[in-house]
């Protein structure tokens, strides 16, 4: 895992602006603590920092290979990890390739020159990578099917510049942040963004699964891997059999790694299955323990309070799974004072508003973590995929002509200004984005009005709400050095999945049917049963009354860049109000977007124009 950035610019020589490149590629230092490079052509500069995963000596980046009569060069910089990367090569060197080092980044670049572009179809893996073609003079820009792996871009009329992480770009003189009204609807609900989307004027992310081409000409960009729904033929058995494969398959292809790898252990179904599988893969090769972490916060016991995404507290189903898998567990205990205390470092690692406690909580159970281990499992993209979340099962929520996963929670929009309201109209933002996304949902000819309605919930789940929680785990893993994998957002488990009836996905009359009957043999019964209980929150009293106190706060300062943006009375509704919510686990949960956003703007300098 590693970051880098990257500049084209067609209108001049870049070769005198190694300074410029130096201050762009260690703004990516966190993510690659262990070497660094950079190379520069006439039109282009790139620059890379590494976090050594496989063959440890070899793999650095920028990788060169030069190709043509003129031997032109052909440079890749590159993050993530190619999970097929041995298949991938053995075919490479049929095909007459020579390799002279181990790793998937070689492949990667062997991969482009004998296909092109086109070689991302090929790829089984969680990356984003960036390939300057000297012969073409063209960069190619692509990212995972999932957008598991992040890569931003700002185009210019020139050329392009792009990196991991919005701080690459930030970095660069030519590109000046800009923020607009508009933008505030998906600053205080980020999983109203459409794919490709940033709050920040003129800095786009490459779509999941897309491929952006800056030449000469232009840019172009176009789809190299979408759903495709199709009639699903097996029974009950043969489908849970074939999930059961695919699982075991993926967990073992991504616990391959040459330093300590660890997993995530919440005691939730997700969780313990990827942890069970991933411990008899290690005992089979005669290693072990498994290492496994979860959170947990101090006075819990007291304080938890029980929501319908929340209904139970994680910690004795923690100790319980990993009891029975026999992991090597660490409980990370935190308390208010430590969550507080890591909120900077966690906008700073999105560039963005983070998620407070919950993006704080993450990044120093994350920071414990990397103190033994480079490599960590996780178990995002379970729910969207089996059709875990409480919204998939209340037929009022399904039904509801709007994105099932904002359930009944205010929107936050709706306390803007009256007359920033009349101008942005955010009832019909909202529309108009589950509109958009509607219509891009694959459809199946003949679905009966039940599984058509189905296939719409879960592929809203599998944009919005699924893009904020795999930025949330690259942001604050990657923040450490820490390279996470995501064994269920695997492409082939998800196309198999997709086409399953929805009638064999709640086949015992409960969310998660399939994964559950996939690994009843690995886990206890009250792991099985155990509902669905998402990431924990903290519930201390203290951190709750903080919030409101800053809100009031917030309201009365003329200097906040959101003073004359929000409507005052609205807001101090909204706090005064402590009704439960389907997805929120308090009313300050749900306020938190309010004081990131103005942290935010504070910290980058941004107003609204």
């Amino acid at each position: 895992m590693c970051g880098f950035v990257g500049w084209v610019d067609f209108s001049r020589d870049l070769r005198d602006q190694r300074d410029v490149l130096e201050v762009m590629t260690d703004t990516m230092r966190e993510r690659g603590p262990d070497d660094r490079g950079t190379w520069l052509g006439r039109y282009v500069a790139l620059g890379h920092r590494r976090l050594a995963v496989i063959d440890l000596e070899g793999g650095a980046q920028p990788m060169v290979a030069e190709t043509g009569p003129r031997r032109s060069p052909v440079v890749l910089v590159y993050s993530g990890e190619v999970y097929n990367f041995r298949e991938l090569r053995a075919r490479l060197v049929g095909l007459g390739h020579e390799f002279v080092t181990r790793s998937d980044t070689e492949v990667l670049l062997r991969a482009y020159l004998e296909w092109g572009a086109g070689c991302a179809e090929l790829l089984n893996g969680m990356f984003a990578f960036a390939v300057w073609d000297g012969v073409r003079e063209e960069m190619t820009l692509v990212r995972d099917r999932l957008g598991v792996k992040p890569l931003y871009y700002a185009p210019g009329p020139d050329g392009v510049i792009f990196a991991s992480e919005p701080k690459g770009i930030l970095a660069n003189p030519g590109f000046t942040p800009a923020l607009s009204a508009q933008a505030l609807p998906i600053l205080f609900n980020p999983r109203l963004a459409l794919p490709g989307e940033t709050p920040i004027g003129g800095m786009y992310e490459v779509k999941p699964g897309h491929v952006v081409r800056i030449n000469r000409q232009g840019r172009h960009e176009y789809p190299y891997w979408r759903l495709t729904s199709r009639e699903h033929t097996e029974d009950l058995d043969t489908t849970v059999r074939t999930v059961r494969e695919l699982l075991e398959d993926i967990v073992e292809r991504q616990l391959v790694a040459d330093v300590p790898r660890a997993a995530m252990l919440s005691g939730g179904l997700d969780s313990s299955a990827m942890a069970a599988l991933a411990a008899r893969s290690l005992a089979r090769s005669g290693e072990g323990p498994l290492v496994t972490y979860s959170v947990k916060f101090d006075g819990e016991e007291r304080d938890f309070r029980p929501t319908t995404l929340r209904p139970e507290r994680d910690a004795p189903y923690a100790m319980l799974a990993a009891k029975h898998i026999g992991t090597d567990h660490v409980e990370v205990v935190l308390n208010a004072a430590e969550v507080a205390g890591a909120v900077r470092h966690a906008r700073n690692a999105r560039d963005l508003p983070s998620l407070g406690q919950f993006d704080t909580s993450m990044y120093l159970m994350f920071a414990a973590l990397r103190e033994r281990s480079t490599v960590a499992l996780s178990g995002e993209a379970a729910d969207e995929v089996f059709g875990g979340y409480p919204w998939f099962h209340d037929s009022g929520t399904v039904w509801r002509e709007t994105f099932p996963w904002l359930g009944d929670a205010p929107r936050l929009a709706d306390c803007l200004a009256p007359d920033l309201r009349r101008e942005l109209r955010p009832a019909e933002l909202e529309a108009d984005r589950y509109a958009t996304l509607r219509a891009r949902v694959p459809r199946l000819p003949g679905d009966d009005r039940l599984n058509e309605r189905m296939r719409e919930v879960l592929f809203f789940s599998l944009h919005g709400p699924l893009s904020m929680l795999l930025d949330r785990k690259d942001r604050m893993s990657m923040a450490v050095g820490l390279e996470v994998r995501v064994p269920f957002c695997d492409h082939r488990l998800l196309e198999y999945v997709w086409n399953v009836p929805w009638s064999m996905k709640v086949a015992d009359g409960r969310e998660k049917s399939l994964l559950r009957m996939a690994v009843a043999d690995l886990l206890p019964e009250e792991i099985l049963m155990r509902p669905k209980s998402a990431y924990p929150a903290m519930h201390d009293p203290a951190h709750d009354n903080a919030v409101y106190g800053r809100v009031r706060a917030l309201l009365d300062d003329p200097s906040s860049p959101l003073a004359g943006l929000l409507d005052r009375d609205r807001v101090l509704e909204l706090a005064g109000g402590r009704e439960r919510t389907m997805t929120h686990a308090s009313t300050a949960h749900l306020l938190i977007p309010f004081l990131e956003v103005d942290a935010w703007m504070r910290e980058y300098r941004l107003g609204v124009a």
